[in-house]
């Protein structure tokens, strides 16, 4: 019975590793020749995308390549709407801006965003009560589909006094998806000294959350999963405040993401 049970954990270990294999390999293939990048979608990042607008040239151009990359691997659908150059720009960005400390990340687990006009239901009707679902990362037969309100994905580019974007908040969602759930644990990104302070962080500011005493969006409260999303949101929207209101959580989320934002 011992032997067995080795043997099954011996097993479950090796699939962990063959598939961190398998993904950092596609991670690492050289990337395409791409063509310039349009200057439209350059135009309309510097007017839309604060992240964009703040790096330095250099930084600039490996954003756009990405940006050109992320648009040849995933496909963008309208569903009973256009998908205009804006919407492909800013649905681009906001895949890139969670990644963009880690050179080599590709989203291997999407292969298409859907592009709602307006909220929808989780059955994706936009009739009925039940139409206040604005993003979400398809499961089932909906694998490797994100689904998006094109009202709420300009929206949170145009409001540069919010702390969300529901786009960011669902690429973070595909991110914290790489390791296998979504559970506000990504284990690709965080280094195993920093999983149990991240753990006992998250579910301090959960506590105060509930306790109305955090002015972070209550979405986050319930779970770790929706807790990571919400300030990952905050985070690339409004990091000066972060890091005025919440040195320590900004200053972790920086290790996680290998970034700094503010300033």
């Amino acid at each position: 019975m011992i032997m067995e049970t080795l043997l099954i954990i011996v097993i479950v270990l090796a699939i962990f590793v063959l598939l961190g294999v398998y993904i950092f390999s596609l991670q690492k293939k050289k990337l395409p020749e791409l063509p310039p990048f349009p200057e439209t979608y350059r135009s309309l990042l510097l007017a839309q995308c604060d992240f964009y607008y703040d790096l330095p040239a250099e930084a600039k151009q490996s954003f756009e390549k990405r940006m050109q990359l992320f648009l040849t691997q995933v496909k963008i659908t309208g569903v009973k709407t256009a998908v205009n150059d804006i919407d492909k720009v800013l649905i681009a960005a906001s895949a890139i801006i969670p990644i963009f400390g880690f050179p080599e990340w590709e989203y291997v687990n999407l292969r298409e965003v859907l592009l709602y006009p307006d909220s929808f239901s989780h059955d994706f009707e936009q009739n009925g009560n039940n139409r206040n679902v604005l993003g979400m990362v398809g499961e089932g037969a909906l694998n490797g589909v994100m689904i998006l309100s094109q009202h709420e994905l300009r929206q949170a580019f145009t409001n540069k006094t919010g702390k969300s974007n529901t786009a960011i908040h669902e690429f973070v969602h595909l991110v914290d998806k790489t390791d296998g759930s979504i559970d506000g644990i990504p284990e690709f990104f965080l280094q195993r000294q920093y999983i149990l302070p991240w753990l006992q962080l998250m579910r301090r500011e959960m506590d105060k959350i509930m306790a109305d005493r955090s002015d972070i969006d209550p979405y986050g409260a319930p779970s770790e999963a929706e807790f990571l999303a919400v300030v990952s949101e905050y985070f690339f929207e409004r990091p000066d405040l972060l890091e005025d209101k919440n040195p320590e959580l900004y200053k972790l989320l920086s290790t996680i993401f290998r970034q700094q934002p503010a300033g």
